[in-house]
């Protein structure tokens, strides 16, 4: 397994393009970059924690393939306590970060493409599996970060892929040869891209026939030739060239560092490619990996909660109000709102099960229903931390003007709240209820694994509706039987 400083060696030998803000990065110096070194440092997190003996058991597997330990990060889960340890570990490293730390996206990728191609390969009798399992040995022997790429720009939503003007807004397939295939398009959102080593793609929706060449999934570094990343902006992103109080979470940053990845004419080997236009499992795919994704809020937001509370505590604390009984009350509906969203992560895993090909799976049902209770009940929490912290989380004087030769001294008076809390203190927590409460980190919570519309849609494929009617019936008296379908 890879150490935190190994990991941030070999990112330094990619000849990777990223563009920030129309410039293009120098390849090497891309993880020194301001706006992303924060993301660099919190993605090591997931190798640091796995060398503290402290945490081996949550951060650490047993490879089905080798028998060796891993990151688990690189790990096919083998039964319903691997389901719960993951939760676990994201709740974990989530509270020593306070922020994402990118690797979720790539370990989702790989668990839904695993069952999906064995029953791919068990349906066409194609040879999707082992080709994945061969790339999984390396994966898992050089402890890759691999990011998971599945959102494509969609352009006019009312369309199919084949339908719109520009047939590039989805992801698709424009040649193949002997050696392999070429794809063209573009990736949206991609979290912890400019900082990994492979991608995974895949497609973005369920398509028919007409739509074949978009159902594509296959493996590609991140430097190969033909992709160009551009980086988005997040909210106060330039505060990161400045001081680092006003950061708030100056050594992880906000949210995941995510960015658009260009597609042009991209060469992918055979040996990388995991489904070509097999349409019929596209939707299985983005079904299987959406609900794995959407099993981790609970536990990372669970996590990232965790630190909202205390940051908000603590504020209240170095302001002198902390011990009044609504600030109490307060503090207490956000640990029953944190815990909320932890529950449902944990029982989706708890009621896995094995799918064909051997892995597990996660009760699809609940990991919708935790997903879609962090799309409402984090922008609670978050409004109550906003209210515990008070109006001087909008109005709070920079770093700038507390270290001014000039003004300073009136920021250290002024700003002081309880006498014996150093002013820098109460800022520094101020700041941090301010990034984590706001802009970006509620837009993830909202869009982050699939809009709230996503999880309705699969709440009435999955929630037995009429076996509901049947069983209210038959309680009442009624003959279900008269009024079957």
């Amino acid at each position: 397994m890879k150490t935190g400083q190994e990991y941030r060696d070999s990112l330094r030998n990619r000849n990777i393009k990223v563009y920030i803000k129309g410039q293009l990065l120098d390849s090497k110096d891309v993880i020194d970059h301001p706006f992303i070194k924060g993301h660099v440092n919190s993605a090591a997190m997931t190798y640091e924690l796995a060398e503290d003996p402290q945490f081996e058991d949550l951060m650490t597997a047993t490879s089905h393939l080798t028998g060796k330990k891993i990151n688990r990060f690189t790990h096919i889960h083998q039964s319903v306590d691997d389901l719960v340890k993951k939760v676990k570990m994201l709740r974990m490293i989530s509270l020593n970060t306070g922020t994402c730390y990118q690797r979720c996206v790539g370990l989702d990728a790989v668990n839904s493409i695993y069952s999906v191609t064995y029953e791919m390969d068990q349906k066409l009798g194609t040879n999707y599996h082992e080709r994945l399992k061969k790339y999984l040995l390396r994966w898992q022997e050089e402890d890759l970060m691999v990011a998971g790429a599945m959102t494509d720009p969609k352009g006019d939503r009312s369309l199919r892929p084949s339908q719109q003007a520009d047939p590039d807004l989805f992801v698709h397939v424009v040649k193949k040869d002997d050696k392999g295939i070429y794809i063209r398009g573009a990736k949206a959102h991609m979290t912890g891209m400019v900082n990994s080593h492979e991608m995974l793609i895949m497609p973005t929706s369920g398509y028919g026939e007409e739509d074949k060449d978009y159902a594509v999934c296959c493996a590609l570094p991140v430097d190969a030739p033909g992709v160009i990343h551009i980086f988005g902006r997040q909210t106060n992103d330039d505060r990161k060239l400045e001081g680092e109080i006003d950061q708030g979470n100056a050594r992880y940053g906000v949210v995941g560092g995510e960015c658009l990845t260009i597609l042009e004419d991209v060469f992918v080997p055979w040996e990388n490619v995991f489904m070509c236009g097999e349409y019929p499992f596209s939707g299985m795919l983005v079904e299987r990996f959406a609900c794995y994704h959407r099993q981790n809020y609970g536990g990372c937001k669970g996590g990232v909660s965790d630190i909202v509370i205390g940051a908000a505590a603590t504020v209240a604390d170095m302001s002198g109000y902390g011990k009044a009984t609504h600030i109490k009350d307060k503090l207490n509906e956000m640990i029953h709102l944190a815990e909320t969203l932890y529950c449902c992560s944990i029982a989706c895993s708890a009621e896995g099960k094995p799918t064909a090909a051997g892995n597990y799976y996660v009760d699809p049902l609940l990991a919708n229903v935790g997903k879609h209770n962090v799309t409402k009940l984090i922008y609670d929490i978050d409004r109550l931390a906003q209210d515990v912290g008070g109006g001087i989380l909008a109005t709070l004087p920079s770093e700038a003007d507390f270290r001014s030769p000039e003004v300073g001294k009136y920021v250290e008076k002024y700003m002081r709240g309880v006498a014996s809390v150093p002013t820098e203190d109460r800022m520094r927590m101020i700041r941090l209820v301010e990034v984590m409460t706001g802009g970006v980190a509620l837009v993830e919570s909202m869009h982050g694994a699939g809009s709230p519309q996503a999880q309705k849609i699969m709440y009435s494929k999955l929630s037995g509706l009429e076996s509901k009617k049947k069983a209210a019936m038959k309680i009442a008296g009624v003959d279900p039987s008269k009024y079957s379908k």
